[in-house]
């Protein structure tokens, strides 16, 4: 091998054993491989040859190409094992080390109250219904005795949504979860005895009210069902919720299109301080009232056997009122300060016997 191929060889061995992170390795091999590298000039000037001299010339420089290319590969892969090593070294934990404290979840205070509310209803017999958030215009307004002029069906107060090909009949998203009492009656045979939790919809956003927020409605249907089972019951859950076995419930006369009578229902209250159960003022907490006799006869049960009562009431307004929370905005704000303050640990599950 000719004194400038041995320089070339011993140059790139050298500079490749003293090469130690992968940016020092690439630049030789460009310097030796690349398309100006010191290499690909020696072969370059093989076309300059005469065809005796290119014979000989041209295997050196080849079987040069070939030793440095095999030690420029290998160097790379030590280069980049021993990068790997380092990494795993920097990397490494002590499975032996205590493991760092870390912010547990908290149950969101939406969750804690309807599982107070399953607690508390579950107690007296009744079950848990679920039905879709996407409802027919019949389950949610017309099988309720809702009529076409109620100001709850115009579009400025329900969102309205597409009616999928080859069916009939509009579909919005439920203001309400009656339909889930509609369903209920028309798969199942009475006695029922449910509460329906749930998200609901309507187009309002402030302080009190947003677009999307939850309800609970509650459904009891059996023969000679009375008022006085509706008070009772109402009566009892109220008592229980806020912990006061002495709460002042009062019923007043309402209207709603699906129940007859209808009732709205206050708790005894102090508008100066917002102490539950204090003072000597009223605030409304929800509605209620005998299940209508069109609405039973909508879903197929006799009125003249069956009777039954109904209530409902915003999951988000109960627990704002429990907990002291003045804006609803935010239990959606996803402020993680606020869900820590609010929340509640998910090994304290809502049980009855043990109290809220």
């Amino acid at each position: 091998m000719s004194d400038d191929l041995d320089t070339l060889r011993n140059d790139t061995l050298q500079a490749l054993a003293q090469a130690t992170d992968q940016r020092t390795w690439d630049g030789i091999r460009v310097a030796t491989l690349g398309k100006s590298g010191r290499l690909t000039a020696l072969l370059k000037e093989l076309g300059r040859m005469s065809p005796d001299e290119r014979k000989v010339r041209g295997a050196a420089v080849n079987r040069l190409r070939d030793e440095l290319g095999r030690a420029i590969e290998a160097r790379g892969q030590e280069i980049e094992a021993a990068a790997l090593d380092a990494r795993l070294a920097a990397e490494r934990i002590d499975v032996t080390m205590p493991y760092p404290e870390q912010p547990r979840g908290l149950i969101h205070p939406i969750s804690r109250t309807v599982d107070e509310m399953a607690a508390i209803f579950g107690a007296m017999g009744f079950s848990v219904a679920e039905g879709p958030d996407i409802e027919t215009d019949w389950h949610n307004f017309a099988a309720l005795n809702t009529p076409a002029h109620h100001p709850a069906r115009t579009d400025h107060d329900t969102f309205y949504l597409p009616t999928p090909d080859g069916e009939t009949g509009e579909r919005v998203l439920r203001t309400q979860t009656s339909g889930v009492q509609i369903r209920t009656m028309l798969s199942q045979e009475p006695p029922i005895r449910i509460i329906a939790p749930g998200r609901t919809y309507r187009a309002d956003h402030d302080a009190t009210h947003s677009p999307m927020f939850h309800q609970c409605e509650g459904l009891v249907i059996d023969r000679d069902i009375t008022l006085g089972h509706l008070k009772g019951c109402l009566i009892e859950f109220l008592r229980a919720f806020f912990d006061k076995p002495e709460l002042p419930v009062r019923f007043r006369a309402s209207y709603f299109p699906f129940t007859e009578p209808s009732m709205e229902v206050d708790i005894g209250w102090s508008r100066r301080t917002g102490e539950i159960g204090g003072g000597g003022d009223w605030l409304e907490v929800l509605g209620s009232g005998m299940v209508h006799p069109r609405v039973l006869a909508n879903c197929g049960l006799d009125p003249r056997v069956w009777q039954g009562f109904a209530f409902g009431m915003g999951i988000e307004r109960l627990t704002m009122l429990k907990n002291g929370i003045p804006d609803l905005r935010s239990f959606y704000e996803s402020d993680v300060r606020w869900l820590r303050h609010f929340g509640t640990s998910p090994l304290s599950p809502a049980l009855l016997h043990e109290g809220f």
